[in-house]
C-alpha cells in the first residue's frame, strides 16, 4: 500500500517506515550497541539465571573501569583520526614504577598523591607520542607500536619478569574501598569497589571536554579534515598532542587502579588487551578514520565486549568462541558504519 501511494504521479516518494528505521539506526550507532548488550544479556540469562546475580554484576562493572579508562583514551584519538596502541604499556610502566618507588622510599604516599603521580607519568609519555606522530609526519599506528616496543623493551631489561606482591597500605586500602555491599539469601556477600567511581568522574569529564570545549570541537575538525582545519586556524600539533597526552593520562590511572584492585604489580600485565579496547570503541560507533565518537557509545562498547570476556563462559561457549564473537560484531560494526558514510 505504502509503496504504491508514493508511487503515483506528483507525489514525493519518501522512503519505507522499515528502511527509515534502519537509517536511523546506522545515524545512531550506541543504539545498536545497547540493542546486542540487552540480546546478549538475555540469552545467557535464559541459558544461566546466575547471570542476574548482583554478584555477577558487581564483577562486570569491576572489570569495566580499567577499560573503559583505556577506551576513553581511545575514544579522543580515534577522534581526531590517530590510533594509539600503546596505552597498555604505559599502564604498565607507570604502574610498576610508581608502586615500587612509593614502596621503597615513601610507604605513606596518599592515594591521591598515587593517582596524580600516575596521570603526570601516563600523560608525559603520552605527550611524547602526540610530539612524535606530528613531527614525524608518520602514521599514528606505527609510531605507538614503537612506543610500544620501547616500553616493554625497558621492562623487560631493567625490571624483569618478577612480580611485585607488596603494594603501598595506601593503595590497598582503595582497592578494598565498598561502595555498595549486598547480602544475598545464602549468605554470600557481593562488593561493589568504590573504585568504579572514578570511571564515572572520568566519563563526565571526557564528555565536557569534547561537547562543551574548545579543544573538544578541534577534535572532532582535525579527524574529519586535517586540511580543512588547519585552514579554520586549528592548531593540529597541539591537538595531536592533547589527544595523545590525554590518552597517556587515563593510561596512567588505570593502571595504578589496576594493581590496587588486584593487589599485585606485575610489568607484562594488561598486555595484549589493546584491540579489545579498540574493538570496543569502534562498536561504540567511533571510525578508524576519525571525526566521530562519543562517550556514551564508548562505555557501551565496553561493556559489550566485557558481556562477551566475562560472561559467555556462564552459558557453556568455550573461550576460544569469544575471540569469534567479538570479530563478527566487529565486521558487522564497520559494516553499518560504511553504510552511514555512503549514504
Amino acid at each position: 500500500m505504502t509503496d504504491l501511494a508514493l508511487d503515483l504521479p506528483g507525489a514525493a516518494k519518501r522512503p519505507s517506515t522499515a528502511r527509515a528505521l534502519l537509517r536511523w539506526l546506522i545515524g545512531h550507532p550506541p543504539v545498536i550497541t545497547l540493542g546486542l548488550i540487552v540480546l546478549v544479556s538475555l540469552v545467557v540469562g535464559a541459558i544461566s539465571p546466575e547471570f542476574w546475580q548482583v554478584s555477577n554484576l558487581f564483577d562486570m562493572a569491576r572489570a569495566s573501569v580499567v577499560s573503559g579508562l583505556f577506551g576513553l583514551g581511545v575514544l579522543i584519538v580515534l577522534a581526531t583520526g590517530g590510533l594509539d596502541v600503546s596505552f597498555t604499556a604505559i599502564a604498565a610502566l607507570t604502574m610498576y614504577v610508581i608502586t615500587k618507588t612509593v614502596t621503597d622510599y615513601a610507604p605513606g604516599t596518599p592515594i591521591a598523591v598515587i593517582l596524580a603521580c600516575g596521570a603526570a607519568g601516563g600523560a608525559l609519555i603520552g605527550a611524547l607520542n602526540g610530539q612524535l606522530v606530528h613531527s614525524l609526519k608518520a602514521p599514528s599506528l606505527i609510531v605507538t607500536i614503537g612506543t610500544q616496543y620501547v616500553i616493554r623493551g625497558f621492562l623487560l631489561t631493567f625490571i624483569g619478569t618478577g612480580l611485585f606482591m607488596n603494594i603501598p597500605l595506601s593503595m590497598e586500602a582503595f582497592g578494598k574501598y565498598e561502595l555498595w555491599r549486598s547480602e544475598a539469601g545464602n549468605g554470600s556477600i557481593a562488593i561493589l569497589p568504590a573504585y568504579v567511581l572514578v570511571l564515572v568522574v572520568v566519563s563526565v569529564v571526557t564528555w565536557w571536554i569534547l561537547n562543551r570545549t574548545l579543544i573538544g570541537r578541534a577534535v572532532y575538525a582535525v579527524g574529519g579534515s586535517p586540511a580543512i582545519a588547519e585552514r579554520l586556524g586549528y592548531n593540529l600539533r597541539k591537538v595531536r598532542v592533547f589527544a595523545f597526552m590525554y590518552a597517556g593520562l587515563l593510561a596512567g590511572i588505570a593502571g595504578i587502579i589496576h594493581v590496587s584492585s588486584n593487589r599485585l604489580a606485575n610489568p607484562f600485565d594488561l598486555a595484549g588487551s589493546e584491540l579489545d579496547v579498540i574493538a570496543a570503541v569502534v562498536l561504540g560507533g567511533a571510525r578508524i578514520t576519525g571525526g566521530s565518537g562519543s562517550v556514551v557509545g564508548t562505555l557501551l562498547g565496553v561493556v559489550l565486549v566485557t558481556l562477551i570476556n566475562n560472561v559467555l563462559i556462564l552459558a557453556g561457549v568455550p573461550s576460544t568462541w569469544q575471540k569469534v564473537i567479538v570479530g563478527i560484531f566487529i565486521v558487522l560494526a564497520g559494516t553499518l558504519f560504511a553504510l552511514r558514510v555512503s549514504r
